[in-house]
């Protein structure tokens, strides 16, 4: 074990780097969590685990040995820590490769289109995962890895492979195994989700403000709609895929 008590040791600046850059992650090929919790998930879940910094009194699974375990005083873990109240653990793991497979099974998969609120990509994966859905991330999303996305998240990504690729590749993906894709939208042939066949598709949800781009709704087979109160013209993004995900859940039983 070793100890740190300078806010300025390399390790806590390139953690601090790690949580207010998606590209001095992507550079690096690491991420940033925060909290005894997402640290038993990632361990439970064989994340390969780089270095965790703790304060006095945290609880700490057995870490793999591999990983630089570091005691640090309060006021270091607060620099380093994206939390305004820190949980007195953070740690840091590699990113999991998010190449798109080169092929798909039959089934059903979910994309999100643009989805910018880290807690909303983060809820979403996490409602995915319950409901078995495998996710692609198109572009425009928030970064996976944002600390805020990994909160929302609960582990999600320690245990489900989240890919990402352009709606192109996608579409490429869907094409050989015949998957129809959907896309979460208002238009005036969209279908009542509770008579549209999820089992196998691509369902496609989009951003909080726009919607599903134009460019996805011209590769999709067919709009969907949540059935609602009239007054009400949307859901949040988290809300909305929640709801399909579930939907289609209760078709299956």
């Amino acid at each position: 074990m070793e100890t740190i008590t300078s806010r300025t040791n390399p390790l806590c600046v390139h953690l601090r780097k790690l949580a207010s850059s998606g590209a001095y992650r992507k550079e690096t090929g690491e991420f940033l969590c925060d909290s005894p919790k997402l640290l038993r998930e990632a361990v439970q879940w064989g994340a390969e685990v780089t270095a965790v910094l703790f304060t006095e009194g945290a609880e700490l699974p057995e870490l793999p040995g591999t990983a630089r375990a570091v005691w640090v005083p309060e006021g270091v873990m607060k620099s380093v820590s994206p939390m305004e109240t820190p949980q007195g653990v953070v740690f840091t793991c590699r990113m999991r490769d998010a190449a798109p497979p080169e092929a798909l099974a039959p089934g059903r998969y979910l994309a999100l289109d643009g989805v910018q609120d880290p807690g909303n990509v983060g809820t979403i994966l996490r409602t995915a995962d319950a409901f078995r859905w495998p996710v692609f991330l198109l572009p425009g999303c928030a970064d996976c890895y944002n600390p805020k996305t990994l909160r929302a998240g609960m582990g999600v990504h320690f245990r489900t492979q989240v890919w990402r690729c352009t709606l192109e590749e996608l579409a490429l993906l869907a094409k050989p195994v015949g998957l129809p894709m959907y896309a979460s939208a208002l238009m005036e042939n969209t279908a009542d989700v509770r008579d549209v066949d999820l089992t196998r598709c691509i369902l496609i949800v989009g951003s909080e403000g726009r919607g599903v781009s134009r460019e996805a709704l011209a590769l999709c087979d067919k709009t969907v709609k949540i059935p609602m109160a009239e007054h009400c013209e949307s859901l949040n993004a988290a809300a909305a895929a929640a709801v399909l995900l579930w939907e289609a859940a209760r078709a299956d039983a």
